[in-house]
């Protein structure tokens, strides 16, 4: 007799083993439930059936792991990666469980065999994990985080249907790394636990409030800044912009209107553009100090930001067909992806540039990246900055000004020289002219002289050929 097989749909499924319709078919599905085996697609279609016997059956297999108990340090057993604590030489877990770090002592000594044994539980115990099924008292009984767990748990059946801020952040956390480059999730989780766990820690997701928004918000006012005035309005919008992604995306997966709603970013003041004329740009390059003249050329004719030039690489520089491919960046000590799509450019060179990096590939050729110390690695920005730019402004009876701005001043020198916006865009980095014709198009008279000009000229042309003709 056939046995029987119940057909499930992704919500379905997600309904009987209550677990996110979206984590089942974004994470789960094809690493966890696999075609053929968990999930069919009928007649070929696009479809997907889950067989739900196959998937209990492999949910109740992995939950049995009795027979393959570790003994711990405070009572049973474990998952995640093994490690050894230096101080008494024995082995411990260390592993994330819903975006939060745990970490268990265990009684093992370190060796092979015992290594062996835990990596053996931790493949059954991450699929129980992984389907939402994993009793975190059930392998720690006397574990302090289990009993953390236990009273979220005991909160949100209490409260409502909604879990603590904390816990749901560090899923929706763990969730978005995927999506991001290293930095970027550096940077949110340092927002998350300096400053928005500790003010909604205890606060259920689903219940925080417009008020509570708005008093958090004016509550940053009253933080330091760099400059000890408070945080910029463009630094609070930072902070509050994962505030905003967390309660929208609680709002979706627990069916209740975002509170955030409504409430409009601070206003930022425009960025202060401050470009060097091209005779300031000549009496720099002519004062600045031999070993950084080809840099600080490149800077200046390229437009490329202070990241995309210090992870420029050799292989990246092409001087047969005089371009330079920006398709990485040195961010927070390593390599990563430029910021954006539009980022990823060719920049033309012109035959100052193509002068300047020739020059310089014979000082650093050998070496992987264009401009680096003398270990080989990218230039560390805040040191040249404050022993080699600064003090070069000063020496010049310059007014002191980012380094940042000589991205700044390519834009205005190719807008001045009347270079198509287009091209100039592509350059730059950006995706349309339209941030190019907002930040740099005022400059363009001053660094031409052609406040209106320009127009005069024509005028008195046309009006002397009119003249000539009567």
């Amino acid at each position: 007799m056939q046995e029987k097989t119940t057909y499930m749909t992704t919500d379905e499924l997600a309904a009987r083993i209550k677990y996110d319709a979206r984590t089942i078919r974004d994470q789960l599905k094809d690493s966890v439930l696999l075609e053929g085996k968990h999930y069919i697609r009928p007649f070929g279609g696009r479809k997907i059936l889950y067989l739900w016997e196959v998937i209990e059956k492999d949910m109740f297999q992995h939950s049995k792991v009795e027979s393959m108990l570790v003994p711990m340090a405070n009572g049973v057993f474990v998952m995640g990666s093994v490690r050894v604590r230096k101080n008494n030489d024995k082995l411990f877990i260390d592993f994330r469980y819903q975006g939060q770090r745990c970490r268990e002592q265990t009684l093992l000594d370190d060796s092979s065999v015992n290594r062996r044994k835990l990596e053996l539980l931790l493949q059954r115990i991450e699929a129980e994990i992984t389907l939402g099924s994993f009793d975190y008292q059930k392998y720690f009984p006397s574990s302090a985080i289990a009993k953390k767990f236990a009273l979220h748990k005991k909160l949100s059946e209490q409260n409502g249907e909604t879990p603590l801020f904390e816990e749901f952040a560090m899923t929706w956390l763990a969730e978005m790394r995927i999506q991001w480059r290293a930095s970027q999730y550096v940077t949110v989780d340092n927002v998350l636990s300096k400053h928005l766990i500790p003010s909604f820690t205890e606060t259920e997701v689903g219940n925080i409030t417009k008020a509570d928004i708005l008093s958090f918000r004016s509550s940053l006012a009253n933080i330091p800044g760099h400059s000890g005035n408070g945080l910029s309005p463009s630094q609070v919008n930072h902070i509050m912009t994962p505030l905003r992604m967390i309660l929208k995306e609680a709002a979706d997966r627990y069916d209740f209107i975002s509170p955030y709603r409504g409430i409009q970013s601070l206003k930022v003041p425009k960025t202060k553009v401050l470009p060097f004329s091209l005779d300031e740009v000549w009496l720099i390059l002519a004062g600045v100090r031999d070993d950084f003249k080809h840099y600080y050329t490149t800077r200046f004719f390229t437009g490329m930001r202070t990241s995309e030039i210090h992870g420029l690489r050799w292989k990246n520089v092409d001087f047969k067909s005089r371009q330079i491919m920006v398709y990485e960046a040195w961010v927070k000590d390593k390599i990563e992806l430029t910021k954006n799509d539009g980022s990823n450019r060719e920049i033309h060179m012109s035959q100052l540039v193509v002068d300047a990096l020739q020059a310089q590939y014979k000082i650093t050729g050998k070496s992987d990246y264009v401009f680096c110390n003398r270990k080989g690695l990218p230039l560390d920005n805040a040191n040249i900055t404050d022993r080699v730019w600064y003090p070069l402004l000063r020496h010049l009876n310059l007014d002191k000004r980012r380094p940042y701005q000589t991205r700044h001043t390519a834009a205005t020198l190719w807008l001045a020289s009347g270079e198509s916006p287009e091209w100039i865009a592509r350059q730059m980095g950006h995706s349309t002219t339209e941030m190019l014709f907002r930040v740099y198009s005022r400059y363009v008279p001053n660094l031409t002289r052609n406040d209106g000009s320009a127009f005069e000229k024509l005028l008195e042309r046309s009006q002397g050929q009119a003249i000539a003709h009567e």
